[in-house]
C-alpha cells in the first residue's frame, strides 16, 4: 500500500475518527492507544471501505474485539470459524434469533476479512477461501440449526437406497456452485446453491407423515429466508437458486435419482461449465460426494473432448454479446479482457481434457491453470501472464466490493472514486493503475482469442478487398472515374449508388470519429463494397446495408466484427438484398450482428426444448430484481430469433408450418419465461396468493393463447392474443408481511405481464398485446378466477366468443389449472347446439368483420371471374381468403363436437381439419384442398411480412383458391352464395 493518502480521502478518515471518538471515552481513549502500524491500517481499511468504516461507526465493540483478540493478524481456519458460529447460535431460540446471529456474525468476519485485503495481510487466494469458508459456516450451521427444529415438529425424513433395505434418517445436501463451489468466493458475491437429498421416502416421529421432498423443501425455503432476507442487520448472504435443474421453473430439492436422471437427459453444455465448480458445502457431506462423483461423467467425457469447441465457440459469442449489449466495456469481469476470459479459458481446457486428464478436475482456477503449464496445454509465460492478470483483477474487485458491501464489477464513473480505486490497488496516480489494468486485459483477450480460434478456418476470397474499391472509398480518383467502376461492376444505377456513398464518406459524422473509429471504417468500406458488387442487385444490396453502417459509425467494434468474420459480411449482404425487413431490424439493432458469427445457428434455428433452455440460461445470469436488464434480455432473444426464422425463409431451409411453430415457441419461451419473473416479483413482496387456508397458489395461474397463438400460428409481427386464469381462494388473501387481496394479487401480476410483454424499451417491444377475448372483453375484469370463467362460458359467452375458445389453449403456468382449464373448453365446446341459430350468428360476425376489415370492391357482389389486377384481395379477410377457412373449421367444431369429441384435441386449423376428414364430416378431397390453401395464403403473408409489405394482392392471384373456398362455405353453411349472404 502507497505511504501517500490522497487529500480528499484523508479530510474524509479525519472526519471518521473525530465522529469515532466522539461515541465516548472508551472510543477516543482506544484510538490514542493504537500503535502506530495499527492506525495506518485502519487508515487503509476506513479509506478503502465506507461500508467497514460505517460499520465501525455503528458497533465500535467490533473493531475493539478484533484489534484486541489479536484476529487481524491471524488466518483463521474453517473449524474455527464454524466453531465460533455453532457457540453462538446455541442461544438463539427462534428463526428471528437465527437470522440476527447469522448476520452479526458476518458483519464481525466481513470487517476481519476486509482489514486483511485491503491492507494485503492476507493475499488473494487467503482472502476467496476466508469468504467461502464464512459461507460454509453460515450454511451449514444454519441448516442444521433448522433441520432440527423441523425434525422436532414434522418428524424425521428417513428413506431406503433399495426396497429391500433399512429405511435410515435423510439430511440434505446443499452443493455450491460457482465461486462458491470454488473456494473463490468475492467480498460481495451472491452464493449460488443447488439442494438436494439421498432417497425418496418420508418423516417418522410426528402426528402426520410428510413426503421428504415436501420436507426438504420446507427446510431449503427456511434455509433461504435465514440467510438471504433482509432484516435491520441486512442479509447474510443474497441465495440463488437459478442454476438447479429446470432453473426457476424446477422444484426447490430434488432427489438423487432426479438429480442423476436430470444430467443424463437433459443436460446442457452451459451446465457442464456449472458443474465443473460444484462443491458439497453443507448437510451430508459423504453422501454429496457419492452423487458429484455419479454425475462426473456427465462433466468430464472419457475421451478428449473436442466436440466441446463448437461449445465453447457459442460461449465466447454470448459472452461478447452480453458485453456490447449492455455497454459493460467497463466491466472488469465481463467485459473484454475480464475475469470471466480467464475462467473460460481454464473452463474449456478442463471440458475438452478433463475427462483424461485427472489432474484437471479440480475447482481453483489458479489450481487448473499451474496444472495446465505442467502438462504442456498452456505456454509457462501465457499461465504467468494470465494468473497475474487474474490477481490484479480479483484485487480490483475486491477494493471495488469494498468500499459499499455491494455486489458490483463496474469501473467508478467519478473522478473521486476512480482515484480511491488506485490508492487503494497502490498506484500512485489513476493513470498508473489505468495503464497497468490495460496491460493485463490485453493480455488476457490475446490469449482468450487464442483459445476460441478456430484453426481450420480458411480465409475468404473477400477478406483482401480489390485495389479498386479502395481506392474509390479514399477518393483518389475523379467522381466519373468512382461513377464508372460501380457501372463496371453491375450497378445499374450507379449515380445514385455513387451519391449515397458519397454521403457517407463526407458525412460530418465520419469526419468527427476518432482515429482508430475512421481506420476501421477506411479497412472496412473496401471489404463491403467488394461483397455488395457480387450481390444478385448490386443497388438494392447497397441501399439496404448502408443505413446499418450509418448506424454504427460511432460503435465501429461491430465493424471489426465482419472484417474479422468475411462469411458474416458475405451472408449479411445477401439477407439484406433479400429482405428489407433484415435491414432494418439490423440497422436498428446492431447487436444482432453477432448473430452473423454462426452461421449453422443462423438458418437452422433449434427445436422447442432448446430454445427454452437458451431464454432460461440468459436470464439465469441477470439479477432477479433487475427488471430492465430481464427485459431487455427478453427482446433481444425475440429480435436474434426472428432474425434466425427470416434467414432461414430467404435460404428456403424452412416450411411455412415450421416458421409458424417457431414464431410460436418464440413467444410461448417468453411468456413462460415472464410468468416467472413477474411471479417472482410479487411473491417477494407480498407472498404467495392462497389456494385453501393451508394451500398455497403454485402459481394457481394459467396464461391462454387465442387466436394466431393459441392456433400454433403466429406470423412475423402478430400481436398475442391472451386471456388469464386464476384459482386463488375466495375471500383469501397473500401469505406475506404486506398480505394483499388474492383477486388483487392476481390483477397485479396480470399487469405486470402486460407491461413486460408491451412497453417500448431501447431495444423496442415485445408483443402487442390484446386482451379483448377475456370475459366481457374491455369492460371485464383483467384476470378471471377460474369458476367465473366457467359461468361466463356457460352463461353469458356469445357464439363468437366460442368460435374464439376453438383456438384457445394453456401457454404457460400452472399444470393442475390447465388440465381444468381443457375440460371447461371441452364441455363448453361440446354443448350440443341448434345449427340454424349457429349459422345465423357464424354469418352475422363474418359480415361485421368483413364490413370493417374487408376490401370493400372486392369483398362482395362483384364475381371472382370479373376480378382483374385493378382489383385487390386481403389475404385476410376478403370473402374466401384465410378468416372464411377458419369460421369454417370454428363452425364445424361448435356443430359437430357435441358428437364427435376428437374435434376438441387440436387448436390450430390444419389439425380440425384433419380430424373432419377422418371423422368423414367434410370429403377428403375438400379438407385436402382447405389446408392448401390455407398454407398458401399464410405462407404469402408471412413473405409479405418480411418484405414489409401489405397483407393485400392482385385479386387475379387467388381466383381459384377462393372459388374453391367459397363453394365449400356455400356448401357448409347452406347459403345461396356467401357474397349474397354476407352482403345482405
Amino acid at each position: 500500500m502507497i505511504a501517500v493518502i490522497p487529500e480528499q480521502i484523508r479530510q474524509s478518515l479525519q472526519c471518521r475518527r473525530q465522529q469515532f471518538a466522539e461515541i465516548d471515552a472508551d472510543t477516543r481513549q482506544f484510538l490514542e492507544n493504537l500503535d502506530q502500524t495499527t492506525q495506518h491500517q485502519l487508515d487503509t481499511c476506513w479509506g478503502g471501505s465506507d461500508y467497514a468504516a460505517d460499520l465501525c461507526q455503528r458497533k465500535p465493540k467490533l473493531l475493539k474485539t478484533l484489534v484486541n483478540n489479536g484476529q487481524l493478524l491471524q488466518t483463521l481456519s474453517k473449524a474455527a470459524i464454524q466453531q465460533s458460529l455453532n457457540d453462538k447460535l446455541l442461544t438463539a431460540t427462534s428463526e428471528e434469533e437465527l437470522a440476527a446471529t447469522l448476520r452479526q456474525f458476518r458483519h464481525y468476519h466481513q470487517l476481519r476479512i476486509i482489514w486483511r485485503d485491503l491492507n494485503r495481510l492476507a493475499d488473494l487466494s487467503e482472502t476467496t477461501a476466508d469468504l467461502s469458508n464464512l459461507a460454509d459456516s453460515c450454511i451449514d450451521s444454519a441448516c442444521g440449526w433448522l433441520y432440527k427444529r423441523l425434525c422436532e415438529t414434522l418428524g424425521t425424513p428417513y428413506g431406503a437406497s433399495a426396497p429391500e433395505s433399512e429405511p435410515v434418517p435423510q439430511q440434505m445436501v446443499i452443493l455450491g456452485m460457482g465461486k462458491l463451489g470454488a473456494g473463490e468466493l468475492n467480498l460481495s458475491s451472491d452464493i449460488d446453491l443447488i439442494f438436494c437429498y439421498p432417497n425418496k421416502g418420508e418423516t417418522k416421529g410426528a402426528a402426520r407423515s410428510l413426503d421428504n421432498q415436501e420436507f426438504f423443501v420446507r427446510l431449503g425455503q427456511k434455509l433461504i429466508t435465514a440467510l438471504d432476507a433482509k432484516t435491520v442487520d441486512g442479509f447474510a448472504f443474497r441465495v440463488d437458486m437459478r442454476l438447479r435443474p429446470y432453473g426457476q421453473s424446477g422444484a426447490l430439492v430434488l432427489s438423487f435419482a432426479a438429480m442423476e436422471q436430470y444430467y443424463q437427459d437433459q443436460g446442457r453444455d452451459w451446465e457442464r461449465y456449472a458443474m465443473i465448480k460444484a462443491r458439497v458445502v453443507a448437510g451430508d457431506i459423504r453422501r454429496g460426494e457419492e452423487l458429484l462423483k455419479s454425475l462426473r461423467p456427465f462433466v468430464y467425457r472419457r475421451y478428449i473432448d473436442f466436440g466441446a469447441i463448437d461449445a465453447l465457440r457459442d460461449m465466447k459469442r454470448l459472452i461478447h454479446r452480453e458485453v456490447s449489449r449492455r455497454n459493460m466495456q467497463n466491466n472488469i469481469k465481463l467485459g473484454p479482457g475480464g475475469i470471466r476470459e480467464i475462467e473460460f479459458i481454464v473452463q474449456s481446457f478442463q471440458l475438452i481434457h478433463g475427462g483424461r486428464e485427472r489432474r484437471l478436475q479440480e475447482r481453483s482456477l489458479l489450481t487448473v491453470l499451474s496444472s495446465l503449464e505442467a502438462l504442456g496445454y498452456l505456454p509457462q509465460a501465457a499461465c504467468q501472464e494470465l494468473s497475474e492478470a487474474y490477481h490484479f483483477l480479483r484485487n480490483t474487485e475486491h477494493a471495488l466490493q469494498a468500499v459499499a458491501d455491494r455486489q458490483t464489477q463496474t469501473l467508478p464513473a467519478t473522478t473521486q472514486e476512480y482515484d480511491r480505486l488506485a490508492w487503494v490497488m497502490g498506484h500512485d496516480d489513476r493513470q498508473t493503475f489505468q495503464q497497468a489494468l490495460d496491460h493485463h486485459r490485453e493480455h488476457v483477450t490475446y490469449h482468450f482469442e487464442q483459445v476460441i480460434r478456430d484453426p481450420d478456418a480458411k480465409p475468404s476470397s473477400n477478406e483482401e478487398s480489390g485495389d479498386d474499391w479502395e481506392v474509390l472509398w479514399s477518393a483518389r480518383r475523379q467522381p466519373e472515374e468512382e461513377v464508372e467502376l460501380l457501372q463496371r461492376h453491375g450497378f445499374t444505377d450507379p449515380e445514385t449508388a455513387h451519391r449515397r456513398l458519397l454521403d457517407l464518406r463526407d458525412s460530418k459524422v465520419l469526419k468527427t470519429v476518432r482515429r482508430q473509429s475512421a481506420d476501421r471504417i477506411r479497412q472496412f468500406m473496401p471489404a463491403l463494397l467488394q461483397t455488395v458488387s457480387h450481390a444478385e442487385d448490386p443497388d438494392q444490396a447497397l441501399n439496404r446495408v448502408l443505413p446499418i453502417i450509418e448506424a454504427v459509425l460511432r460503435r465501429t467494434a461491430y465493424l471489426v466484427l465482419l472484417i474479422e468474420n468475411p462469411h458474416a459480411l458475405e451472408h449479411l449482404v445477401k439477407l439484406c438484398a433479400a429482405s428489407p425487413w433484415i435491414s432494418e431490424q439490423v440497422a436498428r439493432h446492431p447487436v444482432l450482428l453477432d448473430e452473423f458469427l454462426n452461421l449453422g445457428n443462423l438458418y437452422t434455428p433449434p427445436n422447442q426444448e432448446a430454445l427454452q433452455d437458451e431464454l432460461r440460461q440468459q436470464l439465469s445470469h441477470i439479477p432477479e430484481e433487475d427488471l430492465e436488464s430481464q427485459m431487455e434480455a427478453l427482446r433481444y432473444f425475440k429480435m436474434a430469433h426472428v432474425l434466425r426464422l427470416a434467414a432461414a425463409q430467404v435460404a428456403g431451409t424452412m416450411p411455412l408450418m415450421k416458421e409458424s411453430d417457431y414464431l410460436t415457441w418464440i413467444a410461448e419461451s417468453i411468456l413462460k419465461e415472464i410468468l416467472n419473473i413477474a411471479w417472482n416479483h410479487l411473491t417477494v413482496r407480498y407472498g404467495h396468493p392462497m389456494e385453501t387456508h393451508d394451500k398455497p397458489c403454485n402459481p394457481g395461474f394459467v396464461i391462454l393463447g387465442y387466436g394466431k397463438l393459441g392456433g400454433i400460428e403466429l406470423g412475423p409481427g402478430s400481436d398475442l392474443d391472451l386471456v388469464f386464469i386464476h384459482n386463488g381462494g375466495t375471500n383469501l388473501s397473500t401469505n406475506g408481511e404486506r398480505e394483499i387481496d388474492n383477486n388483487l394479487f392476481f390483477t397485479r401480476l396480470g399487469q405486470r405481464i402486460v407491461h413486460i410483454l408491451s412497453t417500448a424499451t431501447a431495444s423496442g417491444q415485445l408483443y402487442d398485446v390484446d386482451m379483448r377475448l377475456r370475459p366481457s372483453g374491455n369492460s371485464g375484469l383483467l384476470v378471471s378466477s377460474l369458476p367465473a370463467f366457467e359461468k361466463y362460458q356457460k352463461n353469458e359467452a356469445w357464439t363468437w366468443e366460442h368460435q374464439a375458445l376453438v383456438r384457445a389453449r394453456v401457454i404457460a403456468g400452472c399444470s393442475e389449472l390447465a388440465a381444468r382449464f381443457e375440460q371447461i373448453r371441452a364441455t363448453t365446446l361440446g354443448e350440443p347446439r341448434d345449427l340454424d341459430e349457429l349459422r345465423k350468428d357464424v354469418l352475422d360476425m363474418r359480415r361485421k368483420m368483413r364490413d370493417n376489415l374487408g376490401t370493400k370492391e372486392t369483398g362482395a357482389g362483384i364475381r371472382p371471374d370479373t376480378w382483374n389486377e385493378n382489383h385487390l384481395f386481403h389475404l385476410k379477410q376478403d370473402v374466401g381468403g384465410i378468416v372464411d377457412i377458419e369460421f369454417i373449421t370454428q363452425y364445424a367444431v361448435l356443430a359437430w363436437s357435441h358428437d364427435h369429441p376428437t374435434l376438441l384435441k387440436w387448436s390450430d386449423n390444419i389439425r380440425i381439419l384433419e380430424e373432419l376428414e377422418r371423422a368423414g364430416l367434410l370429403p377428403a378431397e375438400e379438407c385436402q384442398q382447405l389446408r392448401d390453401i390455407y398454407q398458401s395464403y399464410r405462407k404469402i403473408l408471412h413473405l409479405r411480412a418480411l418484405q414489409k409489405l401489405r397483407s393485400s394482392v392482385s385479386a387475379d392471384q387467388f381466383q381459384k383458391e377462393r372459388g374453391v373456398v367459397i363453394a365449400i362455405w356455400d356448401q357448409l353453411l347452406q347459403t345461396k352464395t356467401l357474397a349474397d349472404a354476407t352482403s345482405g
